[in-house]
């Protein structure tokens, strides 16, 4: 993908940069800067070209309206702290404060303005907000890919106005994601796990016709084994949907192989340490669980990422949360990490639950690239186009 980068933006400019520091909260204070940590190679590439850097961001959903409970303000000082630097406030992200504001900055100096979501017209991507958001810098930096599959003022409206570029954050993930889906080295393999397939319809049609191997995994396969004529005794599925696995099944055939569970680990219950067993599908009971993938079935998974160049992660293959039921899927992440670590396999991984569960593993700092911007990574691995992402295109 073509698309432009911090490298060829002006220099001694104003960069309204947007960033994701939707951030978690506890008591008025941050409590994982994880995201403001992400922004910090763009504002320090800007700073090196002698910009003045305004930072937009929203911040939970205020609806339109100015709640002060929602303020961006107390990201300021824990921003500062990382970035080494001041970091002032503007108590909006329109008119003439703002301006004023930006107008005081050094060169290099930084300065968040207040949640764009404070603006009705935010979400409606209106054309007027976005004009007066624009009015305030030179150039646009998106750095929030994980903001990018909406088209609010703040992250394609202002794209249109001013020259739109993209920040080292966006970059790393837009590089990744092209890596893994767009021009892969091939073969390449999927694995999509989770517990519904009627969430994931999109993904898996597209994933079927542009992977070699794709493996099923969670709740999800239980649908799949149901769908097959599998006895699944008590197992979390979406019956409703055999249909539509059955026509997953057959659209694959010729396409793209599918890898589904041949052996499962059951239980009565869902619990820590439950007694639980592994059976091969013709023997789940009445009363069992499938709650994770057999060692079968993870020796086949593992041997099909031996011979893959390209892997691309969303989901776990269990119910992780509760050990012993988080074992396939500790399994495959540590083996995904090595060949990654070993530049044997390009391993890019991304949602929330799939996050999770490599933090879980220990292996999240191994693999490729971990994308955490759960929506739109799920909506480009479903082939979907992102406004964010569009914008920001060399045409």
């Amino acid at each position: 993908m073509s698309f432009r980068r911090i490298e060829d933006a002006p220099s001694e400019k104003t960069a309204l940069v947007r960033v994701d520091f939707n951030v978690p909260m506890a008591e008025g204070k941050v409590s994982d800067d994880t995201r403001l940590r992400a922004a910090l190679p763009t504002i320090r590439a800007l700073q090196a070209k002698g910009c003045k850097i305004a930072l937009l961001a929203h911040f939970d959903r205020p609806k339109g309206k100015r709640v002060p409970e929602m303020s961006l303000k107390p990201v300021a000082e824990p921003l500062a702290k990382l970035l080494g630097a001041p970091v002032t406030f503007a108590d909006d992200c329109v008119g003439e404060d703002a301006r004023n504001a930006i107008a005081a900055l050094p060169a290099g100096g930084v300065i968040l303005l207040e949640n764009t979501r404070f603006h009705a017209g935010e979400e409606k991507n209106d054309p007027e907000l976005a004009k007066q958001i624009a009015a305030l810098g030179d150039f646009y930096v998106n750095d929030a890919f994980s903001a990018a599959h909406r088209a609010h003022a703040s992250t394609e409206g202002v794209a249109h106005v001013l020259p739109a570029y993209a920040g080292k954050q966006m970059e790393r993930e837009l590089d990744a994601l092209e890596a893994a889906l767009g021009k892969p080295k091939r073969p390449v393999l999927g694995i999509v796990g989770g517990s519904k397939v009627s969430t994931k319809l999109d993904l898996l049609q597209n994933l079927i016709a542009k992977l070699d191997r794709l493996a099923i995994g969670g709740g999800m396969a239980n649908t799949f084994l149901f769908a097959q004529g599998h006895d699944i005794g008590a197992s979390l599925a979406e019956k409703d949907m055999a249909e539509t696995a059955r026509a997953i099944i057959a659209a694959a055939a010729g396409k793209c192989e599918l890898l589904l569970p041949v052996d499962v680990v059951v239980a009565r219950e869902v619990k820590p340490g439950a007694a639980s067993r592994t059976c091969g599908l013709d023997g789940v009971g009445a009363e069992d669980n499938i709650l994770d993938a057999g060692a079968e079935s993870v020796r086949r998974l593992l041997a099909a990422m031996d011979q893959s160049a390209t892997l691309i992660w969303n989901g776990p293959l269990g119910v992780f949360e509760v050990p012993p039921f988080d074992k396939a899927t500790v399994d495959v992440a540590k083996h995904a990490a090595a060949l990654a670590r070993a530049g044997k396999l390009i391993a890019v991984a991304g949602g929330g639950d799939t996050v999770a569960a490599l933090h879980h593993a220990g292996t999240a700092d191994d693999m490729t690239f971990v994308s955490t911007a759960g929506g739109a990574f799920l909506e480009w691995m479903e082939g979907k186009e992102l406004p964010g992402v569009e914008a920001l295109k060399n045409v």
